[in-house]
C-alpha cells in the first residue's frame, strides 16, 4: 500500500504519439519513480480514430457479424505507437514496480486493455490491467440532438444546426475518479480512451493519499501538477523561450522527461529524470502553466484550479516547488469534441524568388483564379491564396534562403473537384499556369498534395456529465465492472472574467525607450484548445513586470497581431505572481487542426511570432541583456 506520508513521484512519459519510443522505459527503469503517466492521444488523432471506429461498426453491420479479435487488431482504432514504448517497458515495469495511466485506448479502449493483457501474458507477466470506459458519446450525443438539445460550440458560438455538418462521432474528456478506482481495485495499468490531460495525475495522486472527491484545493493542486508534467519535455525546455541558455551550457540534446512529486496536500514539486539534457526552472515551469489555458479558472471534471495566486519557488537546481492553487467544485457539464466529414481538400504550391514579390503575388493568384474559372470556384467551399516565408531582399542569404512558397489551397464537399490531373479539376486547371507563369517561379517536385484528401470538421461543446456511462473495467481477479459515481459536488460558472491591468503606469515613466523585438525581454509560449489560440508572456523582473502589464493591453496584442487578427473576441487576464499577461485568441485558427488552412494549425508559431514584433522597450531593460 502506499504511504499517504510521502508524495508520490509520478513521471511524465508521452505528450503525443509522435514522444520518444523510450520514454516509459526510462522512468520505469528509476525505482524512485512510483507511477508514469503518458497521452498519446490529441485531439486530431481521436477525430480519425473516432471515424475509424464508426467505419467498422458499419462494416461489421453489413457482414451481419463483429469481426474477430485478430481483424480487430489489425484495424484497431487506439494509439499504436503506445505500444511501440510499452513493450520496450514491461520488464522495468515488472521489476520496479512503478503504475502506468495512459490515455492511449482513444475508440478501441477495450482492445487496447486486453492486447495489453495478451502482451505481457506472454512475457510470463501477469499484469493487473484495467480500462476506462465512458468518453464515447456517440449515442448519448444524438439522442440529445433529436430530443432538441441544442449544442452550442465553444469557440465561435454557432449551433450544431448552424455548423451544417453531420456529426459522425462524439468524444467526451472523462475525469479521474475512475482511474483512481481501478487503482484502489489493485490494477499496475490504467487504459483511458479520452481523460481529460492532467486527469492521470489527479487519479493517481488522489489514489495515494486517499483524498476524497469534494477534497478540491488537493484535486486542483495535483490538476496543476498534471497539467504540468502532461506534455513530457514542454517543461523541462522545450519550446522554451530561452533555449539558447540550453545549447550555450550544451542541455538541449535529448531533454529529461518531467517528474512532479505531489505531496499529501496536493502541492508538489516539478523535477526530472537524472542523466538526461533540459532543465526545470521557474521560466520553464511558467511557461507551461501558461499553456493551453483560458483564463485564470482551469476546468476539469472533477475540480476547478484557480490559478491567479500561482506562485513558484526554485528551490534547487531542476527542481521547482509550486503553491498557491485553490480549487472549487466542477462544473456539471464536460467537454465533448464531434466529428463530421467535412469534405475533401487540395493544395498547391509554387516557389517564388526575388524582386517584385507584391506584384508576382498579384500576377499569381489573378492567373489562378482565372486558369481555375468561376464554375469550380463556386463549387469549392473555401479558396485561398497564401505567400509563406518571405521576409524581403538580403545580400545576407542566398537563393534557397530568399525563395517564398506561394499556396493555393482549396476545400469542397465534393471529392471529385480534386480528382488528379483530370480535365475540368482543380489541379489539371493549375497545371495551365505553369507555363504562363510571372518570372522566378518553380512547382515543387511533389504533387501528390493537389489530389484529393478528406477532411474532418471539429465541433467542440458542453453535455452533462451525467450523460457519460462512466466506469472500470477489470481485466484480473473476478473481472467486475465498476460504476464511478458523479462528483458529489457541481458549480455553475459565468465567463471568465477579461480584464486589463489595474492600475497602468504610464509607459513614460520607464524612461527612454528603444524601438527593439518584443522577446528580447519577454518569454512566452502559445498553444490550441480546437479553434482557440491562447498565449502568455512573461518577464524576469518586477520592474519589467510593472511595463509589461501596462504596456501588453488588448488593443496592443491586435496591433501585434496586424493582418492576422481575425476580429474574433480577445479575452486577458493576469498572473501576478509569475509576472505574466495571458490571452485568449476566440476561433483563431480558421476550425483548427482537422480542416484549418492555415500552417499553424496547433498555434505553437503564435507566441515567437509576436516575440518577433518590434516594439518601443525601456533602454535599461535592453541593457541587461537579451533573452
Amino acid at each position: 500500500m502506499p504511504d499517504h506520508k510521502r508524495p508520490i513521484r509520478i513521471g511524465g512519459a508521452s505528450g503525443g504519439f509522435t514522444d520518444r519510443v523510450r520514454a516509459i522505459s526510462r522512468l520505469a527503469s528509476d525505482p524512485s519513480v512510483d507511477a508514469i503517466v503518458g497521452d498519446w492521444l490529441s485531439e486530431n488523432v481521436m477525430t480519425g480514430l473516432g471515424v475509424g471506429k464508426e467505419k467498422r461498426r458499419q462494416l461489421e453491420k453489413e457482414r451481419g457479424e463483429p469481426l474477430t479479435f485478430e481483424e480487430k487488431v489489425q484495424n484497431a482504432n487506439y494509439a499504436s505507437t503506445f505500444l511501440q514504448c510499452f513493450e520496450l517497458a514491461i520488464q522495468d515495469l515488472k521489476m520496479n514496480g512503478a503504475k502506468l495511466v495512459v490515455n492511449a485506448g482513444a475508440s478501441d479502449t477495450e482492445l487496447l486493455a486486453q492486447v495489453v493483457k495478451k502482451i505481457t501474458g506472454e512475457k510470463g507477466w501477469e499484469m493487473r490491467t484495467a480500462w476506462v470506459e465512458g468518453d464515447e458519446v456517440t449515442d448519448q450525443f444524438k439522442s440529445m440532438v433529436k430530443e432538441g438539445h441544442t449544442f452550442t460550440n465553444l469557440c465561435d458560438g454557432r449551433t450544431l444546426e448552424e455548423w451544417g455538418f453531420e456529426p459522425i462521432c462524439a468524444q467526451a474528456y472523462l475525469g479521474s475518479l475512475g482511474i483512481a478506482e481501478a487503482l484502489r481495485q489493485g490494477a499496475d495499468i490504467v487504459i483511458c480512451g479520452r481523460v481529460s490531460d492532467a486527469a492521470s495525475t489527479i487519479g493517481l495522486s488522489a489514489w495515494w493519499h486517499g483524498w476524497k472527491s469534494k477534497q478540491f484545493d488537493e484535486l486542483a493542486r495535483a490538476l496543476v501538477a498534471g497539467h504540468l508534467i502532461e506534455c513530457s519535455a514542454f517543461v523541462t525546455g522545450g519550446y522554451y523561450s530561452g533555449f539558447k541558455d540550453l545549447m550555450r551550457e550544451g542541455r538541449h540534446l535529448n531533454l529529461g522527461f518531467p517528474i512532479a512529486e505531489v505531496e499529501y496536500t496536493g502541492e508538489c514539486i516539478v523535477t526530472k529524470e537524472k542523466d538526461a539534457g533540459g532543465v526545470v526552472n521557474t521560466e520553464t515551469v511558467t511557461s507551461q502553466l501558461v499553456y493551453e489555458i483560458s483564463g485564470p479558472l482551469y476546468f476539469n471534471s472533477d475540480v476547478v484550479a484557480n490559478l491567479e495566486n500561482a506562485h513558484l519557488s526554485q528551490l534547487s537546481p531542476d527542481r521547482v516547488r509550486v503553491s498557491g492553487i485553490t480549487g472549487l467544485p466542477p462544473p456539471p457539464t464536460t467537454r465533448v469534441g464531434v466529428t463530421a466529414h467535412g469534405g475533401y481538400q487540395a493544395e498547391w504550391h509554387f516557389y517564388l524568388v526575388g524582386l517584385d514579390m507584391e506584384e508576382k503575388v498579384q500576377w499569381m493568384e489573378e492567373q489562378g483564379r482565372y486558369a481555375i474559372g468561376e464554375d469550380l470556384i463556386k463549387r469549392f467551399s473555401l479558396l485561398k491564396f497564401h505567400l509563406h516565408g518571405y521576409t524581403g531582399l538580403s545580400d545576407e542569404v542566398g537563393q534557397e534562403g530568399s525563395t517564398a512558397d506561394f499556396r493555393i489551397f482549396a476545400q469542397g464537399r465534393e471529392k471529385e473537384l480534386f480528382d488528379g490531373i483530370k480535365p475540368d479539376r482543380f489541379a489539371r486547371r493549375l497545371y495551365e499556369t505553369v507555363l504562363q507563369s510571372c518570372p522566378g517561379v518553380s512547382r515543387s517536385n511533389d504533387l501528390r498534395q493537389t489530389g484529393s484528401k478528406p477532411y474532418f470538421e471539429y465541433f467542440v461543446t458542453l453535455m452533462p456529465q451525467s450523460a457519460c456511462r462512466h466506469r472500470v473495467h477489470c481485466l484480473f481477479g473476478a473481472g467486475k465492472a465498476i460504476n464511478v459515481a458523479l462528483p458529489p459536488m457541481t458549480k455553475e460558472y459565468d465567463p471568465q472574467r477579461s480584464y486589463e491591468t489595474e492600475h497602468p503606469i504610464s509607459l513614460d515613466a520607464f524612461g527612454e525607450a528603444v524601438l527593439a523585438p518584443l522577446g528580447y525581454i519577454v518569454l512566452g509560449r502559445s498553444g490550441d484548445k480546437a479553434s482557440d489560440a491562447n498565449v502568455g508572456f512573461f518577464v524576469r523582473h518586477d520592474d519589467e513586470w510593472d511595463w509589461l502589464k501596462s504596456f501588453l493591453t488588448i488593443d496592443k496584442l491586435k496591433d501585434l497581431l496586424g493582418k492576422d487578427w481575425s476580429g474574433g473576441r480577445i479575452d486577458r487576464f493576469e498572473l501576478r505572481n509569475l509576472r505574466a499577461v495571458h490571452f485568449l485568441l476566440k476561433n483563431h485558427l480558421d476550425r483548427g487542426y482537422n480542416s484549418g488552412s492555415g500552417l499553424d494549425t496547433l498555434a505553437k508559431n503564435l507566441c515567437e511570432f509576436l516575440r518577433s514584433r518590434r516594439v518601443l522597450i525601456p533602454k535599461r531593460f535592453l541593457d541587461r541583456g537579451k533573452v
